[in-house]
């Protein structure tokens, strides 16, 4: 007989010895689930998807299409295999870290606010090139934001959870000696116990001046009401693709603040991303298909 998949979309490739069903997140899913072993998340269509994982008695792999799995592993029933996403937003994210650097650091939403009047006034702005950028989560996504920084110029400080010395990464540990030399911070951090709020109120004081915070991974890693004080008064300048809470209501200061660039956590969702995921998403059903072991697996 068959095992039966779960997949999100009809144009994924699926080996012989398999039996796809299909449910995008949106709609209702089909009706026989009960012999559902391999469930290929719907990618950012919310919380109710991962919800059927608990109604999926035969299940035994849970594909994620998302990097972050912190939300999804305490809905994941005993033996149940996680796989996540690793990898397959890394080009996406690094994109829009450099999109919200360059907005702020060449003022783009003043000129986009000069072309909605008309006005031809000029000035000279700041600049990536030779700036000092702290890079703060160095996995495959901040690896990517690494590549495109350096071609730009720009002087990074790796940081990682724990100091790797042979590969210049210095630890969170480190960050009270070296937040006061940075001009960028670049956040992609998951959200854990250890990252919650690890740019506080004195985290953010030790910047200098004008220096830019830039935040794509879980916004949960900054404390709001610091970082909200401190962009009120101009001293420091944001680019948020991740905020906290999220989404960020509509009536909240920090929608306004000058100096605060701010996007609805759309860094992921590129067009590169779609045929990568259906790509990993085949390989992994082959690998199951065939008994392999599979990729990305996360450790629980």
């Amino acid at each position: 007989m068959s095992a039966r998949v779960l997949l999100p979309w009809t144009d994924i490739e699926v080996p012989e010895g398999l039996e796809a069903a299909y449910y995008d997140g949106v709609g209702s899913p089909p009706g026989d689930l009960g012999e559902v072993e391999f469930y290929v998340l719907p990618y950012d269509r919310g919380p109710e998807p991962p919800k059927l994982i608990r109604e999926l008695p035969s299940l035994r792999v849970v594909q994620s299409l998302s990097a972050g799995v912190e939300t999804i592993v305490p809905l994941l029933p005993e033996g149940v295999q996680l796989a996540n996403g690793r990898g397959l937003h890394d080009l996406s994210v690094a994109e829009h870290a450099m999109a919200l650097i360059h907005a702020a650091q060449r003022d783009l939403p003043r000129w986009f606010a000069q072309q909605t009047r008309g006005e031809w006034v000029r000035e000279h702005t700041r600049s990536l090139a030779d700036s000092r950028v702290l890079l703060v989560g160095y996995g495959s996504i901040g690896q990517a934001i690494e590549r495109q920084l350096v071609a730009a110029e720009a002087v990074v400080t790796r940081v990682a959870s724990r100091p790797r010395p042979d590969e210049g990464v210095h630890g969170v540990g480190e960050l009270p000696a070296l937040l006061p030399e940075a001009d960028i911070v670049v956040l992609v951090l998951p959200d854990t116990p250890a990252t919650r709020g690890l740019l506080g109120a004195e985290e953010l004081a030790a910047l200098p001046d004008d220096a830019l915070v830039v935040n794509v991974g879980r916004g949960t890693a900054i404390d709001t009401e610091a970082l909200l004080a401190q962009t009120r008064t101009g001293r420091l300048r944001a680019g948020l693709d991740v905020t906290d809470p999220e989404p960020l209501p509509a009536d909240h200061p920090l929608w306004t603040v000058p100096g605060v660039v701010i996007t609805p956590h759309v860094a992921g969702g590129s067009a590169s991303f779609y045929p990568r995921a259906k790509k990993l998403a085949a390989e992994q059903l082959r690998r199951y298909a065939k008994g392999e072991e599979l990729l990305n697996l996360v450790e629980r």
